[in-house]
């Protein structure tokens, strides 16, 4: 057993939560390089993220963000270099369906079929389809504690359809919870939200920061100074086409709650060779 190793093991028997960066790596791209045809999109990038961190990952439009995300989920293979998740390297096709049940995906654009009649609970049932391959009455449990913790319990019996944006993406993230994800992924998770939704999901993310390893896309800067551990900008560095920048949050005293999750004031410290316009536009 190695020292870490034996040290993770003593802080579990006392009980000591270990700090993210304490913890092993959940997500590691390794010198990853990407293209659409001859366009390329990312050019030797790596990064990683421990077990139980809150990362942001930002960038303007164009940066590669939503490859990343497609190299994560399996749906898209690097040119060169890896991607892993706890140490396991991302597979294509069928074998990627194990890679895939380890991972909650919100996406931005919540689905919807006008002609198809679909309950929430029928929708959040689906994330245990995509864990476990099954879904029995033993597992009603688990529905019913993913909906309570994405706060959409009162909508159970209503019609996924006829729910305001907001409230469908609160129910897909219900859906992502159901499969007790190891990595939860969240595309622009506050985009066109309503407050109340808003709110809920702010929430819902901070009961599991430390828990679950969390990956956010995002273009909201509250969001992102009030929960995230780390920041990851993507752009452009030097002679790298596209690389990650790292940028630490920075917390002052306690300024104030968010429902009941206590957060602080913090601000992102941006490098000073990388503007941080860059980061957002």
């Amino acid at each position: 057993m190695t020292l870490r190793a034996a040290s993770e093991k003593e802080n579990r028997q006392e009980g000591r939560a270990l700090h993210p960066v304490d913890r092993e790596i959940a997500v590691r791209f390794d010198s990853v390089s990407f293209s659409y045809g001859n366009v390329p999109v990312l050019e030797d990038t790596s990064f990683h993220i421990h077990q139980g961190e809150f990362v942001a990952l930002v960038g303007p439009n164009g940066s590669g963000k939503t490859t990343i995300l497609r190299l994560l989920l399996g749906l898209e293979q690097p040119a060169s270099g890896s991607v892993e998740l706890f140490g396991v390297r991302a597979a294509s096709g069928k074998k990627s369906s194990g890679w895939q049940s380890r991972l909650g995906y919100v996406p931005q654009q919540p689905p919807s079929d006008q002609s198809f009649p679909i309950t929430v609970r029928d929708v959040v049932k689906m994330g245990l389809l995509r864990r476990f391959g099954r879904y029995a009455s033993r597992d009603i449990s688990a529905v019913d504690a993913a909906m309570e913790q994405a706060g959409v319990g009162e909508l159970s019996g209503r019609s996924y359809r006829a729910l305001s944006g907001g409230q469908r993406r609160r129910v897909l993230v219900a859906r992502a919870l159901a499969a007790c994800p190891e990595v939860f992924i969240l595309d622009e998770p506050t985009a066109n939200m309503d407050s109340e939704s808003e709110h809920q999901l702010f929430e819902t993310l901070g009961n599991l920061k430390g828990k679950t390893t969390i990956l956010i896309v995002t273009h909201d800067t509250d969001f992102v100074s009030a929960l995230t551990d780390r920041v990851l900008c993507l752009g452009m560095d030097g002679n790298k086409r596209r690389a990650i920048v790292q940028h630490r949050i920075a917390a002052t005293e306690q300024s104030g709650r968010h429902g009941d999750i206590a957060i602080s004031e913090a601000r992102v410290l941006h490098g000073e060779n990388f503007p941080a316009d860059d980061c957002y536009e």
